[in-house]
């Protein structure tokens, strides 16, 4: 049994830990408001969640530590807590929301990569960051269907490959099969803007919230492909 530690407990954040929950791990989660504010939360999901501070769930992540909360905010994830921990950093760039940055602005970085140079004892790996979190819940399948037409796929991306074959199997367990966009920097293909940004899992792209469709690994590589700097 593996150990999910949350920093940010929000829309997705919250869904992960059901889907981890589901496949028999514990939860501990964490927000920037503290644990008080999660009981009704932990109450919800039952024994195998928790409440604690940023620090102690980075702390008690096994492995997989969910990094899912603003992006103007990443520097107050816990590093010497994560140390030689893997990472799975969901955040995205929002301007409005995080202030214009000005390294993401002209393409020197990307979102994952700032985390990483925040975390530099850790393996980041960039993932969930372009699913709706009702499409993440409701496309989820079983590890037992890994591979079948009724699997939709989830992209990543990150330097160190035994991190990455971590996160493969702990999104396979989640219920979702995996393409690899290779290094951190090859993120942003999937990040606000581009083609694989969330839109493929929408029954109706005008509406989200309407229901979820399968996207598959060849479906999603495609989009992937089709993004530009200039999106």
């Amino acid at each position: 049994m593996t150990t999910w530690g949350f920093i940010g407990s929000g829309n997705i954040g919250s869904t992960v830990a059901r889907l981890a929950i589901a496949a028999g791990h514990d939860v501990v989660l964490s927000n920037s408001r503290g644990p008080e504010t999660l009981a009704d939360l932990v109450d919800e999901l039952g024994p195998h969640a928790r409440a604690a501070t940023a620090q102690e769930a980075a702390a008690a992540g096994d492995v997989v530590v969910v990094v899912t909360i603003p992006l103007k905010a990443y520097r107050d994830v816990p590093a010497e807590e994560l140390g030689g921990k893997v990472v799975i950093d969901t955040m995205n760039y929002y301007p409005q929301r995080d202030g214009q940055i000005e390294a993401l602005d002209d393409g020197t970085t990307t979102s994952s990569e700032l985390l990483q140079a925040h975390l530099p004892q850790s393996h980041v790996v960039k993932g969930f960051n372009n699913i709706f979190f009702q499409h993440l819940r409701d496309l989820a399948r079983p590890a037992a269907d890994a591979g079948s037409d009724e699997r939709s796929t989830l992209a990543i991306a990150g330097d160190d490959a035994d991190a990455k074959q971590t996160v493969r199997r702990a999104l396979d367990a989640l219920g979702y099969d995996t393409l690899d966009l290779g290094p951190l920097a090859e993120g942003w293909r999937t990040q606000p803007g581009q083609p694989a940004y969330g839109t493929q899992y929408a029954v109706d792209e005008s509406d989200w919230a309407a229901g979820a469709r399968r996207v598959g690994s060849d479906e999603l590589a495609g989009l992937a492909t089709r993004a530009t700097r200039e999106a």
